[in-house]
């Protein structure tokens, strides 16, 4: 993989779409949530005043911008408010997609989920913090690794489990992911995967990362890209990227 500083102004005159992984990139990583019998208590993360400024300056310039994540609508919803009126959300690891008011589902998983959320929600372990409220995936919270949430998981042969180093995701093989989701994106603005730049960095976003024109790695432990963000001081990587390409377009 290549430093950011080598991605020059020519390697992006075939972009039109920008897409962020969410978690780790434009907030840092981690959510705080707590599960009392019928009370969930989730934190809502806000996007810094800097980065959304950013972001329409991108949108202002020409880039259709999208972010794409595991989290549920509703949050992005608070969470994106101030540039709504162009940006897409592509939500729950690319299970469905808003754009203008409009959800697009491009998955229907109710049928392949619906036996074992029974199952998880009896486990008992002091390690599960609670589950995040989903309409289309199971994501549940930990403090480390459950053994029994791995084990019930396994046992659904259309279903996958990965663990993100705070929870697990839980989804339906080969059809439910942000690669899938990000094709949709793709068909919804008549674009193609060379017009594509993503910045992603957990494993939840390798095949978000793949075949597109540009790929950019926030985390080179967990994930392959063309290029990787060097992380410096208190900047995000989503950040970071950002001020390099309105740098390099001279804005």
């Amino acid at each position: 993989m290549r430093g950011l500083i080598e991605l020059k102004k020519d390697k992006l005159k075939n972009i039109k779409l920008i897409v962020f992984d969410l978690d780790g990139i434009l907030v840092p990583r981690g959510t705080k949530i707590k599960q009392n019998g019928n009370i969930t208590t989730l934190e809502t993360k806000k996007i810094q005043k800097e980065q959304i400024k950013q972001i329409r300056k991108l949108n202002d310039i020409g880039f259709k911008i999208n972010i794409s994540s595991g989290r549920g609508m509703y949050m992005l919803q608070n969470m994106f408010r101030e540039i709504l009126d162009f940006a897409s959300l592509t939500y729950e690891n690319g299970s469905a997609t808003w754009f203008k008011g409009k959800i697009y589902q491009h998955i229907n998983s109710y049928d392949y989920l619906k036996k074992i959320i029974f199952e998880l929600e009896k486990i008992k372990d002091s390690k599960i913090k609670g589950f995040e409220p989903k309409e289309f995936i199971i994501t549940i919270h930990c403090k480390s690794r459950v053994k029994k949430i791995e084990e019930v998981a396994s046992k659904y042969r259309n279903l996958y489990y990965i663990w993100n180093g705070e929870a697990y995701d839980i989804g339906v093989k080969n059809i439910q992911d942000k690669e899938h989701g990000l094709k949709e994106v793709i068909k919804l603005f008549k674009i193609k995967k060379k017009n594509v730049l993503v910045i992603g960095d957990n494993y939840n976003d390798k095949e978000l990362l793949s075949e597109v024109g540009i790929a950019i790695s926030a985390d080179k432990t967990r994930l392959e890209g063309d290029y990787y963000v060097p992380l410096e001081g208190k900047s995000l990587p989503g950040e970071v990227v950002m001020r390099h390409i309105l740098e390099s377009l001279g804005k």
